[in-house]
């Protein structure tokens, strides 16, 4: 019997989201973003903390607040970086430069474009991610094979996608703890 794919989203992130932004400054925005790390003084959630511990596996990104999030969790146990796992891009469309957002809403419109109107500006397309997140979803189903629970500490988006993935092989959600910060999603294998 197969253990169960659990998906977390890192911890809060050290760069600031109250900031209004043009779409060149999300740009940039984005780029500290992904090369940041976590807010200082957090704790993850006990009930994360305990799934860690208990499963095979812990798996991460290779993203900074992934990999500081997943040092929280596993209390100093090993665990597994693979870029596999980054997060889908968030290129920022052409907007005049009077238009400002804050990084939240930069976001909405950016993965709204980058999703209906396959906006990429040259990184990886949505069609891209897509397939990644199938990889994605079969390395975590290949190592959940063995009987034990496998953890992925990443990305809201790539999770979701991941999630999208597992469920269009037969895996059922059993929790569901939104897109928050060290929130969760668990996944069992079909019976």
């Amino acid at each position: 019997m197969a253990g169960d794919v659990i998906l977390a989203r890192h911890g809060e992130p050290a760069l600031s989201r109250r900031v209004t932004l043009t779409a060149a400054g999300y740009r940039l925005w984005w780029t500290r973003y992904e090369d940041g790390g976590l807010k200082p003084g957090q704790t993850p959630p006990d009930g994360l903390v305990a799934m860690a511990a208990a499963a095979g596996t812990v798996f991460c990104s290779t993203r900074e607040r992934s990999v500081e999030s997943a040092e929280a969790i596993t209390r100093g146990r090993p665990f597994i970086r693979d870029p596999l796992f980054i997060e889908a891009p968030l290129p920022s469309p052409p907007a005049p430069s009077w238009f400002r957002l804050s990084p939240r809403w930069w976001g909405v419109v950016s993965r709204f474009w980058w999703q209906v109107f396959d906006y990429h500006d040259g990184q990886e397309s949505h069609a891209q991610a897509r397939d990644r997140a199938a990889l994605a979803a079969r390395a975590l189903i290949d190592r959940a094979a063995g009987g034990q629970d496998v953890v992925l500490i990443a990305h809201g988006y790539f999770n979701f996608m991941i999630g999208q993935a597992l469920t269009a092989q037969g895996w059922r959600r059993t929790l569901n703890q939104g897109f928050r910060y060290w929130s969760v999603r668990r996944f069992e294998a079909p019976r």
